[in-house]
């Protein structure tokens, strides 16, 4: 092989298809058109002057912006923005259907966490490539915006399912349990913590496949023996480390998955109250009540997954998730068949078309999908903030035929008696578009908890909300009591 290399470049002899007697020009034989000028020749013949740009000289395969996408329908939006099911109308994957996320950079900069935590969730969704985990296909900007552009899932949340069926058999819970259980494997091999685990943030496929959306709360660079002290998340779903802040890693995503499993088998999460502080007080010290109808490895996995000792946790070790993987609940799991999802899943959603947004919430898919006008004008330095945002994954030629939503939706009736939560104002603009604190930043000191909200009435209830670190501006809610982003 090095034969086919080794190439005399400096030979005498023109190589094939050159010209005989040819002379051949040195660097030192052009002369620039500028210098020419200036001993006050000019030359002859046809020529033609071209003004050296970014345009003329970096010409990319496809020049990526708002023109390029058609909106169809509008499927969420928050104070940050907007998201859109749209359509790609020019150069690659025509007629493709993504998600398209809009914010608006000028609400952004008002906070520089808010800026680093866009920057930094958006460099997680370039970074991070798994089958159960979302994909970012574009990223782009204008003067004023910031677009995200991913894959559309169009099965919808995993929550909406949950709670139509009340609770899933143990056959259902263990196939999604473990479709989340590789992707938090993969984002923990990857010094990632997800933080924010529960059902309106996992996502289906058309298929049926699970998806992990939202990287608002993630921690970056949490290798083993590093810890991080942020207090952020879902009350329900929160690990008793994160919630006494001694200092948490990634066993905090087994807890959370512990307290899916619980909420998948029995219709809420283990341990709920009236209010936060009294869930709280649970999470830390209550006792785990199990119903009698679970069998005895559901038993045994809660049971491992809720310790809260995080050494003693199953995954809390250097295992990982493959300590999780050998527990005898997943006994009859193929783990390559499910990685490569050969296995069929359980549910598949009932869909007509591509563009089919029936598993979205009609209070915003029947608005105009209208992107209001980019009219705000940042200066200089605030637009540093945004460099190198832009982004073409290098899988966009693929065919992706699966959807996304954003979208939370109410929790059904099923929890009212179980799980009556009072409202959450946390810094999110919605599933999957939540900010997270910048590795770069140090762990801000936190104040003490604000002062409990009255619940709302039962009408009213809402899903559970993530917590995060206050920004010092505050946001107005949205919609049914989940603030806007």
């Amino acid at each position: 092989m090095a034969a086919v290399f080794d190439l005399d470049l400096e030979t005498e002899e023109g190589s094939e298809g050159e010209g005989e007697g040819e002379p051949e020009l040195s660097s030192a034989d052009v002369c620039p058109l500028a210098e020419l000028r200036a001993a006050g020749l000019e030359p002859v013949g046809h020529y033609e002057e071209v003004e050296l740009t970014e345009t003329s000289v970096n010409l990319c395969p496809e020049r990526i912006g708002p023109h390029c996408f058609e909106l169809l329908r509008v499927l969420g939006k928050g104070g940050y923005g907007k998201v859109f099911q749209v359509r790609k109308v020019q150069g690659t994957n025509l007629g493709k259907i993504y998600a398209m996320k809009v914010l608006r950079k000028a609400k952004i900069v008002r906070n520089a966490k808010d800026t680093a935590h866009t920057q930094a969730e958006r460099n997680i969704l370039e970074s991070v490539k798994h089958p159960f985990i979302v994909e970012l296909a574009y990223a782009f900007q204008t003067g004023g915006k910031l677009y995200l552009i991913l894959e559309c899932l169009s099965g919808g949340e995993l929550f909406m399912h949950l709670e139509r069926e009340g609770i899933f058999l143990e056959d259902t819970a263990c196939f999604y349990l473990a479709e989340i259980t590789l992707a938090l494997g993969h984002l923990h091999s990857q010094g990632i913590i997800y933080r924010d685990l529960k059902p309106e943030n996992i996502m289906l496929s058309s298929q049926g496949h699970i998806k992990l959306t939202d990287f608002g709360l993630c921690k970056e660079s949490i290798h083993e023996g590093a810890v991080t002290h942020t207090f952020c998340g879902t009350i329900e779903y929160m690990a008793p480390e994160i919630l006494v802040r001694s200092g948490h890693n990634r066993a905090v995503d087994w807890w959370s998955l512990g307290a899916l499993m619980y909420d998948m088998l029995t219709g809420s999460p283990p341990f709920t109250a009236e209010n936060r502080k009294k869930t709280m007080d649970k999470i830390i010290k209550g006792k785990l009540a199990l119903p009698p109808y679970l069998t005895p490895d559901a038993r045994d996995l809660v049971k491992k997954f809720l310790k809260r000792n995080p050494s003693q946790r199953i995954g809390g070790g250097p295992g990982d998730a493959a300590d999780v993987q050998r527990h005898p609940f997943f006994r009859h799991m193929n783990w390559d068949d499910l990685l490569a999802r050969r296995v069929d899943p359980p549910f598949r959603p009932c869909l007509q078309s591509e563009e089919d947004v029936s598993q979205f919430d009609t209070r915003f898919t029947r608005q105009t999908p209208v992107d209001s006008p980019d009219d705000t004008a940042l200066s200089e330095s605030a637009n540093q903030a945004f460099l190198g945002f832009t982004y073409v994954a290098p899988s966009v030629l693929d065919s992706i035929k699966e959807g996304f939503s954003f979208q939370p939706k109410l929790r059904s009736p099923r929890r009212l008696n179980s799980s009556p939560r009072a409202p959450i104002s946390p810094l999110k603009f919605s599933p999957f578009e939540g900010f997270r604190p910048s590795p770069s930043l140090p762990e801000p000191v936190e104040p003490p908890l604000p002062p409990l909200l009255p619940p709302p009435p039962p009408p009213s209830i809402t899903a559970p909300l993530p917590i995060r670190p206050p920004s010092g501006t505050k946001k107005s809610k949205r919609g049914r009591g989940r603030p806007g982003r």
